[in-house]
């Protein structure tokens, strides 16, 4: 973390097997980079049957808004993966 971007928060979601985090993962790489802006970034890193996303931000609201696009994007993902 860096002066640049202050605020960070780091999110671990734990799937049964590495095959459902890996469903997860293919649904949400796209998207980084193309949300990132000049305020917040993420990243994202799988391990095994987990994912991690960092985000980091240069103000609160920006921080808040991130976290709360990426929550939603994971909650699709999972709901989208248990139905097929």
């Amino acid at each position: 973390m860096s002066c640049e971007w202050p605020h960070e928060t780091a999110l671990r979601f734990e799937y049964g097997s590495s095959g459902s985090a890996s469903r997860v993962e293919r649904a949400l790489r796209p998207e980084i980079g193309d949300i990132d802006d000049d305020r917040s970034r993420v990243e994202l890193t799988r391990e095994s049957d987990h994912l991690e996303l960092r985000i980091t931000a240069r103000d609160l609201i920006a921080l808040r808004a991130s976290l709360n696009t990426w929550l939603s994007l994971v909650t699709v993902a999972e709901q989208a993966g248990a139905t097929t």
